[in-house]
């Protein structure tokens, strides 16, 4: 599994698709949060701004 979520982190550090190497962690038994968490670590949170 933990090879599966650095291979996603890798996909998601460049511009490969991230959908392959997402199935291939749930695959090996990687939770929703793992692979959330592992996103969150290349792409951060999302946080919009205040202005209109």
């Amino acid at each position: 599994m933990d090879a599966a979520l650095a291979a996603l982190k890798k996909a998601a550090e460049g511009e490969d698709n991230v959908l392959y190497p997402m199935k291939e962690a749930l695959r090996a038994l990687a939770t929703v949060g793992e692979v959330c968490n592992a996103l969150r670590e290349v792409w951060g949170t999302y946080v919009p701004s205040d202005a209109f």
